[in-house]
């Protein structure tokens, strides 16, 4: 499938563990796995040991790690499904391929496994295109090209930077459209890719996602997960916001987003309650959030993507502090985010 060669020495896989039992997920994987290096990052709220099964080059995180690297008042940022940042953050790898311990390799519409790592570097390592729509989705694609009326000065396209797969079974649905359609499932494998455009908007996921940590790397934040915050819920779209803040940060830059393939199939369903629960806050606030990532600009000045969340958490506490005091903590956690990235995931040493 894949018309890249992929690296090895360049890419890490992030396993945020929210379960202890990962002897099927992994061994469903092993295909797939086996010959990269593998962080898997022990969500700090799991009390049992992980059951991992040999054959893999791996390092695992605990909560004890998590406090030496980060002290113990930041550790709570890394709780829950938002563990998974730790290990973006610790890798020094160029890609980061991040798959949830719910998720099991996808078989395509011929019936074939479908290799979610190759797929993604795939993605990453062939341009994007945001500036310009083509209707045959990805030009890059084998048997695809470019359509007619396709400004040739556009055709070289742009670096991608971030890779959103999806996914079999279990669709990601909020709360309230899970409790009302329990008995969904998404069947569709959509055999295709296509480049997000500029100043689009999207929900992304990091159940099955890629992107290029040199480029992007700090700008998925872990902001919205503040522990001890009353009533307001938000772990559930954390995700999302981070989603909102690469995509803008990635225009700003003149980089790539794409969407669509590689698939994972979900096996886990979730409690439509208890995520109502996690989520009811960050549902009810995103009528306001989506509208202000659609009209942020960042300064010509923000060349990096460290520069561009310092300026975003700026216009977030300026804009959207208005709205609700949490996002005024979050514009602290955005800045807090990238003094950490300086600090430990830049120049800091591997545990």
């Amino acid at each position: 499938m894949s018309q890249v060669t992929v690296n090895e020495s360049e890419v890490d896989i992030v396993i945020g563990a929210l379960h202890s039992e990962l002897t099927s997920f992994m061994n469903a994987w092993r295909p797939f796995f086996s010959r990269f290096h593998l962080i898997i990052v022990k969500d700090p709220d799991l009390k049992e040991d992980l059951q991992i099964p040999e054959g893999f080059m791996l390092d695992i995180y605990t909560k004890s790690d998590i406090e030496r690297v980060v002290g113990s008042s930041t550790a709570a940022l890394f709780s829950g499904y938002s563990c998974r940042y730790f290990g973006y953050l610790v890798s020094r790898k160029k890609y980061i391929v991040c798959v949830d311990d719910d998720c099991i390799p996808a078989r395509d519409n011929m019936g074939n496994v479908v290799d979610a790592v190759d797929q993604h570097i795939f993605n990453l390592k062939t341009p994007a295109t945001p500036f310009f729509f083509n209707t045959l989705y990805d030009p890059f694609c084998k048997g695809a090209d470019f359509v007619r009326g396709y400004p040739f000065s556009l055709r070289s396209g742009v670096d991608c930077a971030l890779s959103c797969g999806l996914w079999l079974n279990m669709a990601d649905f909020d709360a309230p459209t899970q409790a009302l359609k329990a008995g969904q499932r998404n069947t569709r494998y959509v055999d295709a890719v296509v480049t997000i455009p500029v100043r689009a908007m999207m929900p992304v996921s990091g159940i099955n996602m890629a992107f290029d940590r040199e480029l992007v790397g700090p700008a998925l934040v872990p902001a919205l997960r503040l522990a001890g915050e009353g009533k307001l819920r938000w772990e559930t779209v954390e995700d999302i916001w981070s989603g909102m803040c690469v995509k803008v940060i990635c225009d700003h830059l003149g980089l790539g987003v794409k969407s669509g393939l590689p698939y994972v199939y979900r096996t886990e369903r979730g409690n439509a309650i208890e995520s109502l629960k996690k989520e009811w806050q960050g549902v009810k606030l995103m009528e306001d959030v989506v509208p202000f990532f659609q009209s942020v600009r960042l300064p010509q000045a923000a060349t990096t993507a460290e520069a561009c969340v310092v300026e975003m958490a700026k216009t977030v506490k300026d804009q959207l502090g208005k709205v609700d005091p949490i996002f005024s903590r979050a514009a602290e956690a955005m800045e807090e985010w990238v003094k950490l990235w300086k600090s430990v995931g830049i120049v800091g040493p591997r545990i």
